[in-house]
Order: C-alpha cells, then sequence, then structure tokens
C-alpha cells in the first residue's frame, strides 16, 4: 500500500520557474485546446498523443526523436585539461608576476652592458609562475576528475512496444507516445501517465525526498499539480510494487526531472570565504607591491641612478613584497585538508570547500536519508489493550517483540495483507525491501515475532486484492485458509476503526465498545506523538473466494495497531551535539508532515525546547523577502516543513543575506538547487542521487551526519593553518622588504638580496616549512569555539600585527648583518660593484640569516599562545625536516659554484653561521616573551573575575 498521508505540498513552483520551464506532464493537452492527458479516459490517451496500445511504429518514433531529441540529460559542462590549466595564470600573483618578468626581460634587452643577473631573474619568475600553475592544476584537475559522479540516474535500458513487438531498448531512444512497460524494481525513464496498472507502487524520492512508495492507478484524476496525479510517473523515480503500462508524455529536460536539472544549472556557484579572502589579499598585497616598487623607481632614478639599474631595483622590491610560493602552498595545503577529510569518508569536490567548512555558522539539513536511515522499521504494537515495543532497526530481522503472544494475529494478518518483500544482503547492499517500505517494516516485525512470512503466505494463498487508495485510506486481501475464506485489511486507523464492530481481547472476538473505541484512538494519538506512522489491521471471514469489497471491508474485527518509523542514524545525536558547542545553527528542511519531522528532530537533539517555530512550505509561500528575512532572523530552534526545491533555495538565500555562512545536505534531485547555491553543499554518497552528488562541494562517502562534524573541525584546522603560514610567509617578505629600502635610505647603491635570491627563499627555503605547518592537527578546543564571523579578514589586524613583530626581528638581523659585514669592510658605498667579493659575502649573510630566522619562525608560529616548548618540538617532525632542508639548500647556494654563480653568493665560514643562528633564536625568543605576556594578562583577567 502506499503512504497515507496526502501528497501535496511537496513541489510547488514559483511563477518565475513556472514561466520560463517547458510543459510538464501536467501540462501537456490531449490536442489543441484539450484537457489535460492526466483527466482523460486510458482509452482516449493513445489518440490524444497519436499513439496506441500497440505503440509507435519505428518510423514514427525516428520522426519524434528528430523533433524532441533524445531522452537525457545534458551532462554538467567540464573545462578541459587546457582551459584548466590556462586558468591557472588568470590569478592576481601570477598575472603580476607574469607582467614583471617580461619587463625585466625588456630590461635585459636594453641594458649596456646586459648582465646574466637580470636574465636570471626574467627566467626565474617565469619558473616560479610556471610553478605555481602545475601545483594548481594538479590539485583542481585530481580532485574535480576523483569526484566527477557518473550520470547513472536513469536507467540505460527500457521494455518498449515499437509497432506491437516488445523490445528493449536504449532510455536516451524514447519519443513522447512510446508505451513502456513497467514492473517492479524498474527505473522510469521519462514522465509517463499510466493507462494499465496492476498494483503499481513508485518510491518518488528522488523528487520529493521523501521515502514512502505510493500508489498509482491508470483511471483518470482531475487536472492539478503533476506531482499529485496518482495516475502519473515520473523520471529518476522507481517502480517498487506491480506491474503495468504507460505512454510517454515527456522526455529530457521537459520532464519534471528536468525542471530541477534546470534549476540547478541555473543556480550560480557561491565563491567560498576563502575565496573572496584571498581574492582580496591578492589585491591589496600586489597594489602594496607595485605602489612601493614605484616608489623605489622613483626615488632612484631622482637621486641620480641609470634607468636600468634602478628599474632592477625597483623590480626587487616588488618581487620581495610578493609571496610568490603562497597560491602553491595554498593549494596544496587544503588538499592535505581533502586526504584528510576522505579518510573520514568526506569527499571534497573544490579544494576551497575544505575551508568553508570551518566557518560554516548555519546548516540546513535534510530528514530522509540524512538524520534518519531511510529504512522504515516498525517500533510499536498495540494489541489486546497493552503495548509491546520492538527492538532492531531497518529490514534485518535482527530483534525481538515484547511478548509476542497478543500481537501474533495481528502480525500474521500484516504479513498476508502485503505486497512487499525483503531481500538478504548481496555484496555491498544490505537488507533490502522490494516493494513498499511500510509493507515491508511489517514483514520484518513479523520475523521477529518467529512467524515465518513466506509459509504463512503460501499456507493462505490470496484469491482477491482490493488495493489501496487514498479515499479509502485501506488495502484489502482475501485468504482461502483451512477454516474458510479470510478478509484481511490494514489502513489508516480512524477509516478502519469506523468499519470494525469487534475487537480481539481475551483470545478471542469480543464486540467493539464505545469505551474500547476511545482506548484504540488513544494508543494511536500516543503513538503518533511520539512521531510513529499508525497503521491498524482487522480480519473477518467471508463466505467466498472473491466477496464483494464492501463484504470485505465492513464488519470487521480488530487485531491491533503497529506504530513505525524511520529511526535516527544513531551517530546523529552526539554530531547535533558537536555542532551545537561549535555555535552552529541546524535547521531541518524536509518534505516531510510537521509533526513526523518534529518528532525526528527531538530524537537527534535539533529540537529541546517545547516550542520549536515550525514552518511549512505554504506559508514561505506567502512571505516576500523581508518576510523571509524576519522569519530566519527569530532566535530559537527551527523546523521547515512540505518544502519545495524552490522554497528550500530561498531558505538558503534568505540565510545568506543574514551574513551567514550555510552548509546544505541532502540526497534527492529535489535537494540539488539549494547544494549548489549554499556556501557549501553536502551530498550522501550511497543514498544520494547523482543529480546532487553532482551539485554538492563535498560528498558523505557513508551517508553519515557524523562526517560533517569531523569535516567542519578539520576545515576549522585547515583555516587556522592557513593563517599560521601566513605569517610565516609574509613574516619573510618583510626581511626581505626592510634590508632593500634600509640600502636606499642610507645611499647603498645595491641591494642587499636580489630578487633571484627573494625567489630562493619564497620558494627554496619556505614553501616546504609552510606546507608542514598547514599539516597540523586540529587542536583539542576547536569545536568548542564559535565560528568566526563572515565578515573577518583572513589577513586581519591581529595577523599583520603577528607578521610585524616577527618581521622586525627578522629584518633586524638581516640589516644587521649586511651593514655589519659592508661597512667592516672600509670600502665606500660608491666603490662597490655586484662583482665585489665583499659584497657577495654580505647578500650571503643577509640571505642565510633569513633562511635561518624563518626556521624559528616556523616554530613560534605553530602556537598563538601556548608556548612552543609545551606543544614540543618534535610533535610535528615534518617541520623540523623541512626547515633543515631550506638551510641545506641554502648551504648549497652559498658553496656550490654553479649556484654562486646564479645567486651571486659566496661561502660562509662557522663563524658567519653561528652569528646567524643567534639572531633565528633572537627571534623565537622574542616571541616566547610575547606569549608569556599574553598568558600571564589572560590569567589574571580570569583571577579579577
Amino acid at each position: 500500500m502506499g503512504s497515507l498521508d496526502p501528497v501535496g505540498a511537496t513541489d510547488v513552483e514559483s511563477p518565475a520557474t513556472a514561466a520560463a520551464a517547458p510543459p510538464g506532464p501536467a501540462d501537456r493537452p490531449a490536442g489543441p485546446g484539450g484537457p489535460a492527458v492526466q483527466s482523460l479516459p486510458p482509452q482516449e490517451v493513445f489518440a490524444a498523443l497519436g499513439t496506441s496500445p500497440r505503440g509507435l511504429a519505428p518510423e514514427r518514433a525516428a520522426e519524434l526523436r528528430g523533433l524532441h531529441g533524445t531522452n537525457e540529460l545534458p551532462r554538467a559542462g567540464r573545462r578541459g585539461a587546457w582551459r584548466m590549466l590556462a586558468s591557472q595564470f588568470t590569478d592576481l600573483f601570477a598575472v603580476v608576476l607574469l607582467i614583471a618578468s617580461g619587463i625585466t626581460f625588456l630590461a635585459y634587452a636594453l641594458e649596456e652592458p646586459r648582465t646574466t643577473g637580470t636574465l636570471y631573474l626574467a627566467i626565474s619568475i617565469l619558473c616560479v609562475v610556471a610553478l605555481n600553475a602545475v601545483i594548481g592544476f594538479a590539485q583542481e584537475y585530481s580532485a574535480e576528475r576523483t569526484a566527477e559522479a557518473l550520470q547513472a540516474m536513469v536507467p540505460h535500458t527500457c521494455r518498449v512496444l515499437r509497432g506491437g513487438t516488445p523490445a528493449e531498448l536504449p532510455v536516451r531512444e524514447l519519443v513522447p507516445g512510446d508505451v513502456v512497460m513497467l514492473e517492479a524494481g524498474d527505473a522510469v525513464p521519462a514522465d509517463c501517465r499510466l493507462v494499465e496498472a496492476h498494483d503499481v507502487a513508485v518510491n518518488n524520492a528522488a523528487l520529493t525526498g521523501e521515502s514512502d512508495a505510493v500508489a498509482r492507478i491508470a483511471e483518470p484524476v482531475a487536472a492539478g499539480p503533476p506531482l499529485e496525479a496518482r495516475n502519473l510517473v515520473f523520471m529518476g523515480t522507481d517502480a517498487v510494487a506491480g506491474s503495468g503500462r504507460a505512454v510517454v508524455l515527456t522526455t529530457g529536460q521537459a520532464t519534471e526531472f528536468g525542471r530541477i536539472f534546470r534549476l540547478t544549472a541555473a543556480a550560480p556557484r557561491q565563491k567560498t570565504p576563502l575565496q573572496r579572502e584571498v581574492a582580496s589579499m591578492a589585491r591589496r598585497v600586489s597594489g602594496a607591491a607595485l605602489a612601493i616598487g614605484a616608489v623605489m623607481f622613483a626615488l632612484r632614478t631622482a637621486g641620480g641612478q641609470p634607468l636600468v639599474p634602478s628599474f632592477v631595483f625597483a623590480l626587487g622590491v616588488m618581487v620581495a613584497l610578493v609571496p610568490e610560493g603562497l597560491p602553491a602552498t595554498l593549494s596544496v595545503s587544503l588538499a592535505i585538508g581533502v586526504r584528510r577529510m576522505a579518510r573520514h569518508n568526506a569527499l571534497i569536490k573544490r579544494l576551497v570547500a575544505v575551508e568553508a567548512l570551518g566557518s560554516t555558522t548555519v546548516v540546513c539539513t535534510d530528514k530522509t536519508g540524512t538524520l534518519t536511515q531511510a529504512e522504515m522499521t516498525v517500533v510499536d504494537l498495540w494489541a489486546d489493550g497493552s503495548r509491546h515495543a520492538v527492538t532492531g532497526v531497518g529490514y534485518a530481522p535482527v530483534g525481538a517483540v515484547e511478548d509476542p503472544g497478543p500481537v501474533l494475529g495481528l502480525l500474521r494478518a500484516a504479513g498476508l495483507c502485503n505486497n512487499a518483500r525483503t531481500v538478504p544482503p548481496n555484496g555491498r547492499n544490505g537488507w533490502r525491501v522490494l516493494g513498499d517500505t511500510t509493507e515491508g517494516a511489517l514483514l520484518v516485525a513479523a520475523e521477529k515475532a518467529g512467524i515465518d512470512t513466506a509459509a504463512a503466505q503460501a499456507a493462505a494463498p490470496r484469491t482477491a486484492e482490493f488495493p489501496f487508495d487514498s479515499d479509502r485510506k485501506l488495502m484489502s486481501t482475501v485468504h482461502e485458509t483451512p477454516d474458510g475464506h479470510l478478509a484481511c485489511v490494514k489502513g489508516a486507523p480512524q477509516e478502519l476503526l469506523d468499519r470494525c464492530d469487534r475487537i480481539h481481547r481475551g483470545g478471542g472476538p469480543r464486540p467493539l465498545t464505545g469505551e474500547q473505541r476511545a482506548e484504540v484512538l488513544a494508543a494511536g494519538d500516543a503513538m503518533a506523538a511520539q512521531g510513529l506512522r499508525v497503521l491498524a489491521v482487522a480480519q473477518r471471514s467471508v463466505g467466498t473466494a472473491r466477496p464483494a469489497q464492501q463484504e470485505a471491508e465492513s464488519g470487521l474485527v480488530l487485531l491491533g495497531l503497529a506504530g513505525m518509523l524511520d529511526p535516527p542514524r544513531p551517530e546523529v545525536v552526539a554530531s547535533v551535539d558537536a555542532c551545537r558547542r561549535a555555535g552552529i545553527r541546524i535547521v531541518m528542511v524536509t518534505g516531510d508532515h510537521p509533526l513526523t519531522a518534529e518528532a525526528i528532530a527531538r530524537r537527534v537533539g535539533i529540537v529541546r525546547r517545547p516550542d520549536p517555530l515550525v514552518v511549512t512550505g505554504a506559508q514561505i509561500d506567502a512571505l516576500d523577502e523581508h518576510g523571509m528575512d524576519t522569519l530566519l532572523a527569530r532566535p530559537g530552534e527551527l523546523l521547515l516543513c512540505r518544502v519545495s526545491p524552490e522554497h528550500k533555495m530561498r531558505t538558503v538565500a534568505a540565510l545568506q543575506r543574514r551574513g551567514e555562512v550555510v552548509a546544505v545536505t541532502g540526497d534527492g534531485a529535489n535537494d540539488a538547487p539549494a547544494l549548489k547555491h549554499a556556501d557549501i553543499g553536502v551530498a550522501m554518497g550511497v543514498t544520494g542521487t547523482d543529480v546532487a552528488r553532482e551539485a554538492a562541494d563535498m560528498v558523505l562517502l557513508d551517508d553519515s551526519f557524523a562526517s560533517i562534524a569531523r569535516a567542519v573541525e578539520q576545515g576549522r584546522a585547515v583555516y587556522r593553518n592557513i593563517r599560521k603560514f601566513l605569517v610565516y610567509v609574509f613574516t619573510s617578505n618583510v626581511g626581505e622588504l626592510v634590508p632593500i629600502l634600509a640600502a636606499t635610505f642610507t645611499g647603498f647603491p645595491l641591494v642587499p638580496i636580489n630578487a633571484v635570491q627573494v625567489l630562493a627563499v619564497d620558494l627554496g627555503s619556505d614553501v616546504l616549512p609552510a606546507l608542514a605547518l598547514g599539516a597540523e592537527r586540529p587542536e583539542p578546543d576547536v569545536m568548542d569555539r564559535p565560528p568566526r564571523p563572515r565578515g573577518e579578514r583572513l589577513f586581519s589586524w591581529e595577523v599583520v600585527r603577528r607578521i610585524l613583530f616577527l618581521g622586525a626581528f627578522q629584518s633586524l638581523g638581516a640589516c644587521a648583518v649586511f651593514f655589519w659585514y659592508v661597512n667592516g669592510s672600509g670600502i665606500p658605498y660608491a666603490d662597490f660593484t655586484a662583482d665585489s667579493p665583499v659584497y657577495r659575502e654580505a647578500i650571503t649573510m643577509t640571505h642565510a640569516g633569513i633562511v635561518l630566522s624563518q626556521f624559528f619562525a616556523s616554530l613560534a608560529v605553530r602556537t598563538d599562545r601556548e608556548s612552543v616548548f609545551r606543544v614540543g618540538l618534535l610533535s610535528n617532525r615534518r617541520l623540523l625536516a623541512a626547515g633543515f632542508l631550506g638551510i641545506a639548500f641554502m648551504a648549497a647556494v652559498s658553496y656550490l659554484p654553479v649556484l654562486q654563480t646564479v645567486f651571486n653568493t659566496a661561502p660562509l665560514d662557522a663563524v658567519h653561521w653561528a652569528v646567524l643562528a643567534a639572531f633565528g633564536a633572537l627571534l623565537l625568543a622574542a616571541d616566547e616573551t610575547r606569549k608569556w605576556a599574553l598568558r600571564h594578562r589572560a590569567a589574571r583577567k580570569e583571577a579579577g573575575r
């Protein structure tokens, strides 16, 4: 039988969308000016659609295919590899460096005499851009190809009548007018009108988000919303019971499924907070680099320096300010976060989505399949005046019925009045139900009570059936038993109770009194108040194998009630609690009934107060933009029920207008538009549809809501790690820039560190430690902090102050060793040349000083307030290894002749290295002192409370 609730309010289309969409099945006319196809008798449907019970002739089908196109949805556009690679060169840092490289080549061409240093600089900048592009491309290409979902939602083949001959054809070849044959287990290949139906039931979860099977008939119904038409079936849904024939109405993008596909495609992909922050930082840093470089160029030319050398000097200043290794470091750091999340069953499709999770402030979660297991389970039975708990969840016959004796008759009748069957585990699939999930739950409950349902059905063969329909809200079957013919009936409690005149009590039927009626209704209400779906079961003896429906469904003996629910996932409660502690608001957004939604929300902890705000889709339709903003601004717990895809998108947009960072979870095609529009879309990997997975930024490989909490934790860790390596990277930029400025204002004609050396620091020494900082584990209290505000800058004043503090000590050391060495030589500034041995040793000292102090800076930035010695110097062995590799590379630059030629360096002795290490240790000591002061101040503040 189908759902006992009406189907309404599942998919309300906005006027704007309806105007833009091609006609759906409910709009398709029978002919010029004719009525909608759903309101025609089956025999008239064929004529209205230009076909016949024998189906289309092959020639006519080919003609219609040319007119309507193939029955498939266009694959989501994918950028080719070359376009993806080319996009790596449009990053603002890349553009600035490409321009700088081009101008440097020009300067080399104009130089008289030409110097190899200028040429090395131009080539080095190009190599930096190429390296960043290759790393970014490799990460993006790998993530996109790994997460690419196959469009398997639509079946590959279907059974069709062509010219009266059954044929199995590719689904893409279907055209309007084709006659398709459906059986239980088939996926519906297009939007169709049933013309023959034998106990057909379909699962519309892909469109409505709800997993209840709904009965379908072939008789005409009144015109109305498509999803409420009980004689229509839709692309992407599944036939779970019965068999029938249907005429194809619409194919491809004209279907209801196609309408949601278009809605999803039209939704713009939102930029994550990190994308916005990095873009903003890139603009500010590039602007500052260009401005300071221009000022340096102007100062040197005004002081009488030659034009080309002055330009090369200014270019060195600019290169010193641009963190060339940042794009690559950022990409790889995010990729590390992706791999960590994958180990927790969360597949990230876009690298930047990693950090967006960490800044999430609101999670809009679906119910069915996300918070629940999408497996109806009988948990409570009422019979003979008492309730009997049922243990075990899902479709596995594992569990027991408390005191099963009084409920055996109830479960035996429910097992007979049943068209479902359970299927044992097969490969990766667990226990499944073929047919209506409610009926499957009753079969499982009977098995738990010790009833062999297959044997019971064989011993009492069915002789007649009166299928469920929404008017009667009942289903009846007649069976031949050794004691005669028995009618078994199940359905909505009130409707079934009205047809009963007896009740099973004390081992046999007794007259049903008014007091007992009230008792039955009270028991049903108590179950419903717990969020259970309640069915009543009754039976009676009938005189013939095929009685009239009236006889089979009147004068019944009430056997009892069955209460069932779609159980919450066991791990959800802890995950919801973790999100609450993290300051994340959870809003349930579901197509289900408000009472059911509230009951599940209470079970998992989303609702704890007695008065949550429950809003339906119809109420949302009555709200304008201001009304939506007011609704979502209200504090407290919020449930949105009976909502459509448009309602979900409106909710997400309204939350984003309020400055929230919104994550949306879902598994159905109906969730896809909201998934794409959200800051972070989270799709289910096992039960989710391919359209949902395609639209999402993250796919949960185990469908576990708990993976969301773990992913948020990783996302927050990634953000904090990004800030750590930002401080680290820009500290060296300050250390490179200040000596250059000091040389300008003291009148020294050359730079204390040349542009090629700057690139060597930024790429040869900084990248690996920065990556190691990006791999730091989450801090223990990361989920006990509120989400960072949406307006908080990645490059905040807190970060800038830390950079200036550490950079001051680094630049102090670099300036000190350079001018100590230059002034100690006794050579006048004007006599220094680029080939002077003293100058080469001095700039090698500057270069090595920055590299060594960066090693100590990497240790300092691991923590904000805690001492790095308390955390443990060896707790991040990758960082130590990366730092020593950077120092080894610096030693190679100092001692290897081939690198001395490229970088214009000279060998250093042990005393030089000792002095430089002392300056680096001074930086670490200063930062440890700063952290001690912060801890001391915080302790005093805490003591004063």
